[in-house]
């Protein structure tokens, strides 16, 4: 069965471009205009993976992406001309798994399609031999996707459960920015640092009981990130 994408966009020109793009890659294709049309049809029809423009003529994009993320797990990717580190780092902070600035390559955006649903297909496909492990006071739970903290859940988008899960599962080894884009996003050619960035200071945010002094979340300057489990 073919994929379904959404694309939440206002502009008539760049619907009808990359619909074509995307039939093209054998995908099913839903469009809406609007905030208010794109989330009955999110809500309705389920996609696989949601694109979602920032502006939008009838509500702000970001809101909209809140809504959809907490309502539903699937990947959701903004773009926006705007090209703001603000507007980014408070997309990806709202629950956006991905960030495109206008104008962008076609090409690029569909290797970013690709590697999103490459990762949901790993998690609902892949057979693993684990399912639930400690690490430290942190205990993973990989088949109902839960995650505790000293026996006290972690709300956690999809992301954040994924790239958690990946620490947790290689604890004490320090990844840099870009291995991590690659382990977690699956997609090496388009790494995005600054997703990496703002992915790991929400966890920091749940994990930690003083964000800007992390125990366990820890940064090795000129390196990357690690789980230190020895406070």
């Amino acid at each position: 069965m073919s994929k379904t994408i959404l694309l939440i966009d206002d502009d008539p020109e760049i619907r009808e471009l990359v619909g074509k793009y995307l039939k093209r890659e054998g995908y099913r294709n839903l469009f809406a205009s609007t905030a208010r049309d794109g989330l009955k049809l999110a809500r309705a029809e389920k996609p696989d993976i949601v694109i979602l423009d920032i502006i939008l003529p009838d509500a702000d994009g970001l809101e909209i992406c809140r809504v959809l993320r907490s309502e539903m797990a699937m990947p959701i990717l903004l773009f926006s001309a705007k090209g703001e580190d603000a507007d980014k780092v408070l997309g990806l902070g709202l629950g956006a798994d991905d960030y495109l600035t206008k104008p962008f390559s076609l090409n690029e955006l569909i290797a970013r399609i690709k590697a999103h649903l490459r990762r949901e297909e790993l998690h609902f496909r892949k057979e693993k031999t684990v399912h639930q492990f400690h690490c430290g006071p942190i205990e993973v739970n990989l088949k109902s996707m839960d995650i505790t903290l000293n026996g006290t859940p972690l709300h956690l988008t999809l992301k954040e459960f994924e790239l958690l899960a990946f620490f947790c599962m290689h604890a004490d080894h320090v990844f840099s920015r870009e291995e991590l884009y690659e382990k977690v996003w699956g997609n090496e050619a388009f790494g995005d640092n600054r997703t990496v960035m703002v992915h790991v200071s929400r966890l920091r945010e749940k994990i930690e009981a003083d964000p800007n002094k992390p125990q366990y979340l820890k940064t090795v300057w000129g390196s990357g990130y690690k789980l230190c489990l020895k406070r």
